[in-house]
């Protein structure tokens, strides 16, 4: 039997059960799984603000581990054979039909109606399709990547989602060289939008967040400036922005922390045709209120919702970690792990943030 951490429903306890082995299909692939991932959206799924999860779910979208077992032969994204012991990562998203109007005329994959995610819609009625587990099924078609020698698999887990979440939005924002960046929001997400945003030539990045440790590591992250919103108030932190800026606002500001609010105040602290990108309502956190005359339209201002990611923005983050995090302390981002039984603990970390990444690890108890 193989254990898993369970979430029965919103709000109800995180429990653990037993399931039956894999019963391997060809084509499919059997991972131990090393570490995986606890992220807000987890927070917000235990909380029941993502419409049509199909609880009980097995948490964990993202995560590594070790092929234990193949279906026949199974080749990671580049063509190469996996074998045992290999150390791998996946895309969590599956089922995308690039046949649908969304994938074959409007090139937007993430809008795929057949669109399925490990970790979020494979009820555990279906197996173990999600992290929180000690193996994880890969279906046939999952888009498996082998890990890079020089990059650990712990390493990689810091980054998690957000690592690709990251590159979306700076890439959504299109940031050129000289620009100036504000950054809402310290966890994991933001922390990742730093470093792309200053590989992507931004001149400077501002972070703004909290708790301090959050903001101390953000400036071992690249950031030029951080901000703690505990110790100011908004009006002070735009009248820091406009002093950067010369008056004008940020080029681009980037919001990713998952509060309402946070997105009128990108509005605000963007310049005069700049552009803001929302990338941290993934669930739905309630409402906020903005005047669209004085925040939108005299601003001339380009605002970018921006949802998922694709599997580009998954491959291209992880070959961007692998070059260049020897530079940038993403490994250090990992608060505490925790085994299956603290899985609940786990999520209450992250929600009160008391840790920037929380880890699980499957294999630990």
């Amino acid at each position: 039997m193989v254990r898993a951490a369970v979430m029965k429903g919103p709000n109800q306890p995180i429990e653990v059960d037993q399931f039956a082995p894999i019963q391997l299909q060809q084509g499919g692939a059997i991972v131990r799984t090393l570490y995986s991932e606890v992220c807000g959206t987890d927070v917000h799924l235990w909380h029941g603000r993502l419409a049509e999860v199909p609880y009980p779910i097995i948490p964990g979208h993202i995560s590594a581990g070790e092929i234990m077992q193949t279906g026949g032969e199974v080749t990671d994204i580049n063509g190469t054979p996996l074998l045992r012991g290999d150390v791998v990562t996946f895309h969590d998203v599956h089922q995308t039909c690039h046949s649908c109007w969304y994938c074959t005329v409007a090139e937007a994959h993430n809008r795929c109606p057949q669109r399925k995610v490990y970790g979020i819609t494979y009820p555990a009625t279906e197996g173990l399709l999600g992290g929180w587990s000690e193996q994880i099924y890969l279906l046939p078609g999952v888009k498996i990547v082998k890990l890079p020698p020089t990059l650990p698999a712990r390493t990689f887990i810091a980054g998690g989602c957000g690592l690709s979440t990251a590159l979306s939005a700076v890439q959504r924002g299109g940031i050129r060289p000289g620009d100036t960046v504000t950054v809402l929001g310290s966890g994991p997400v933001g922390l990742s939008t730093v470093v792309f945003a200053k590989l992507q030539g931004a001149a400077q990045v501002l972070l703004i967040g909290a708790p301090s440790d959050r903001l101390q590591l953000g400036a071992r992250m690249g950031a030029d400036h951080t901000v703690n919103i505990q110790k100011q108030s908004f009006e002070q932190r735009s009248k820091y922005v406009l002093q950067l800026t010369g008056g004008r606002g940020s080029d681009v500001t980037i919001e990713a922390t998952g509060v309402p609010e946070a997105v009128r105040q990108a509005m605000i602290l963007s310049r005069d045709g700049g552009t803001a990108v929302i990338a941290g309502q993934y669930t739905d956190a309630g409402e906020v209120a903005f005047n669209p005359h004085l925040h939108l339209n005299k601003k001339h201002l380009n605002l970018l919702g921006c949802w998922g990611t694709t599997f580009s923005h998954f491959y291209r983050s992880l070959q961007l970690m692998n070059r260049y995090h020897h530079r940038f302390p993403w490994k250090d981002m990992i608060s505490k792990c925790y085994g299956l039984a603290e899985a609940e603990q786990a999520l209450r970390d992250v929600e009160s943030r008391s840790v920037i990444k929380a880890v699980i690890t499957p294999q630990a108890g």
